[in-house]
């Protein structure tokens, strides 16, 4: 064998091993730095601990009826079982259910008979006047209203409420700016005017008293008008975000080389721009659920928000303002309290550790 041979023979295992230390793109790729977000996301034992508290509202929020209802999860009565009955309204439960007593339910049952309850034996809107303002106890565990209704229930039944109102107009809001920022960035000259002078007359009234002055107008406001005010009023902050990053995410090479494979606008747009500028969007929706929370609470306190009986944490904070100070119900403001402090501070501290794992300069 010659010596060229020699030399020229181990090219084919150079060039494997060449091969397989290439980096890998797409789904790997982007598994990789979602671990990595993670890992720099853990370091703060506050944001794992924020984390918790706010999946925990989470499932609060899902099995509310589950976890408080005057009715059992399963009831096996005169000979038949009823399931998820807790689930269902009292219009539409069965009339043997219908014509039921919760608070008498165990004594109209005979030894055959059996239920197996949620933790908090209590509706969100069970009224029991010969239980008004009753102070945290074995029967109510964090005590009753000005009505007779158990904080606990409400409070857990509120949490659904808040977190409804959080996530849908956030998610309302994150879409509009999304759309408008992606377009003043994407195109600029006079799209990106009108998008830049639309957000600049929206900036220019206080986002709180428009929503108040909105509300003001609306006869008889639901939750889904609550919702709607919150999402079109939001959105400014996450257009120019977005319109900022995609002003500078359009110039990048790999932009210029998919139109020049003849990529549509669109296909750019959706598939290349957008995908690499919309990581501080989550940092600003974070942010967002938590201001809408506390603007939802805000509005109920004031009497803008959810209508009466809806259980809401500002709707409790309304009745500590009127009793708290009168009839000594401390609980009114205390638990209702703790729990929109824990909501709003964990969404908070999650926005945070958020934008710092995102950061690659740290």
């Amino acid at each position: 064998m010659s010596s060229a041979a020699k030399i020229a023979a181990p090219e084919p295992a150079e060039q494997v091993t060449a091969e397989s230390s290439a980096p890998t793109s797409g789904p790997k790729q982007q598994a990789s730095q979602a671990r990595l977000i993670w890992r720099r996301f853990a370091r703060g034992r506050l944001n794992v601990a924020a984390l918790g508290v706010v999946f925990v509202f989470a499932l609060l929020a899902v099995f509310a009826d589950f976890l408080a209802s005057d009715m059992p999860i399963v009831l096996h009565l005169d000979g038949k079982t009823h399931v998820l009955p807790n689930l269902a309204s009292e219009t539409s439960r069965p009339p043997e259910l219908r014509r039921l007593d919760p608070e008498g339910l165990w004594d109209a049952m005979d030894p055959d008979d059996w239920a197996i309850f949620p933790p908090v034996r209590r509706g969100p809107y069970a009224v029991d006047l010969l239980a008004r303002l009753e102070p945290p106890s074995s029967r109510h565990w964090l005590g009753t209203d000005a009505i007779g209704r158990d904080v606990l229930a409400r409070i857990v039944h509120g949490t659904r409420i808040s977190l409804s109102v959080g996530v849908v107009a956030v998610g309302l809001y994150v879409f509009i700016g999304i759309v408008l920022g992606a377009l003043a960035g994407f195109y600029g000259g006079k799209i990106d005017l009108v998008v830049s002078r639309l957000i600049e007359v929206k900036m220019v009234f206080p986002t709180f008293f428009l929503i108040l002055t909105i509300m003001g107008i609306v006869e008889r406001p639901t939750i889904w008008h609550l919702m709607l005010v919150i999402g079109f009023t939001g959105w400014p902050g996450v257009a120019r975000l977005i319109r900022g990053e995609i002003l500078r995410v359009r110039e990048l090479d790999y932009v210029a080389a998919v139109r020049a494979l003849g990529g549509s606008d669109a296909r750019i747009v959706l598939r290349h721009v957008i995908p690499n500028s919309i990581a501080p969007v989550f940092v600003a929706a974070t942010f967002g659920l938590a201001g809408a929370i506390l603007t939802e609470s805000a509005l109920s306190f004031l009497g803008f928000g959810t209508p009466p009986p809806t259980a809401s944490w500002g709707e409790l904070l309304t009745q500590a303002y009127e009793h708290a100070v009168t009839s000594g119900a401390w609980w009114l403001t205390v638990f209702p309290g703790v729990a929109l402090f824990l909501t709003v501070t964990s969404y908070n501290l999650v926005g945070e550790g958020l934008r710092d794992a995102l950061d690659p300069r740290l």
